[in-house]
Order: structure tokens, then C-alpha cells, then sequence
């Protein structure tokens, strides 16, 4: 029998997906619908954020007190660089978030960037879980209407 069972939650209850009608299937299905596109979006998101800190966590690879006074380009923006040299290949400025930067040895900063990528990865895992979930409960629903539908033709059919 096919539930959606959501009493690992407080407050939350199980329900029979039999027991509703064409209609209330139909609902749900569209709820559901628009909560993987969350889920989606949600994901790419993640993703984009996980290839920054891996960006970051790289290049970070690359400085070495040999590359002092070497010239780079310092972005002013997404699109938008300026020469300069790199001075004190000891230190980084990094942003933390929100406008924030915070002046780190580079190996803090490797570190920094490292956890953030294993926080972001466990997050992607969950999002990646509850979109799996909400997957197969949206398949159950789908499997229920074609049910129905079905015996309701065999019944004008009668």
C-alpha cells in the first residue's frame, strides 16, 4: 500500500495515497513537482558555491614565497581586473561572506576553504537525499492516478 510516511517529524502524520481522490493526488503531484525544481535549484547553487571554494582552495595551491612580486591580475569585479604584484605571499585576504574578509596565513586558508567544501558537499548529500524521497513518493502518487484512473474506466465500461 502505498503511504508517504513522515512520522520521523514531530507534528507530522502518515497518510494512505489510496484513500485520496484524482484530485488531491494532482495537488500533491504539483507540490512535489515544484519541490524537486527547489531541490534543482537548490543543487545547482551548491554546486557553484562547492567549485568556488575548490577554485579558491587551488589557487592557493599556487602561492609560494617564490611567486612574491610576480605580476597578476587583481579582480575588481566579475568581469573587471587590474595589474598589480603579489606582495606578503605569507598572507591572503579571503571572504568569509556577506562583505566580510578576514586576513589568514595561507594554510588556514587552505583549511578554511576545505571545510567549507565538506560543508557544502554534506549539504548537496541531504538536498540530493530529500530530493530522492520526494522522488519516489511523487512516482507512488503517479502510479496511484493511473490506478484510479483505470478503474474508473473498467467502471463505465460496467
Amino acid at each position: 500500500m502505498a503511504q508517504i510516511s513522515a512520522t520521523e517529524q514531530k507534528g507530522m502524520q502518515q497518510i494512505d495515497l489510496t484513500t485520496l481522490n484524482i484530485q488531491q493526488l494532482s495537488t500533491l503531484k504539483q507540490q512535489l513537482d515544484q519541490e524537486l525544481n527547489l531541490f534543482q535549484d537548490s543543487l545547482a547553487s551548491l554546486k557553484i558555491a562547492q567549485s568556488k571554494f575548490q577554485n579558491s582552495g587551488e589557487t592557493l595551491e599556487r602561492v609560494t614565497p617564490e611567486s612574491e612580486g610576480k605580476d597578476i591580475l587583481v579582480p575588481l569585479t566579475g568581469s573587471m581586473y587590474v595589474p598589480g604584484k603579489l606582495h606578503d605571499t605569507d598572507k591572503v585576504i579571503i571572504d568569509v561572506g556577506t562583505r566580510y574578509y578576514v586576513e589568514k596565513d595561507i594554510e588556514t586558508a587552505k583549511d578554511y576553504f576545505q571545510r567549507k567544501i565538506k560543508f557544502v558537499t554534506e549539504q548537496m548529500e541531504k538536498v540530493q537525499y530529500l530530493g530522492l524521497e520526494k522522488s519516489k513518493i511523487r512516482d507512488a502518487i503517479v502510479e496511484i492516478v493511473e490506478m484510479k484512473l483505470t478503474q474508473q474506466q473498467q467502471q463505465h465500461q460496467s
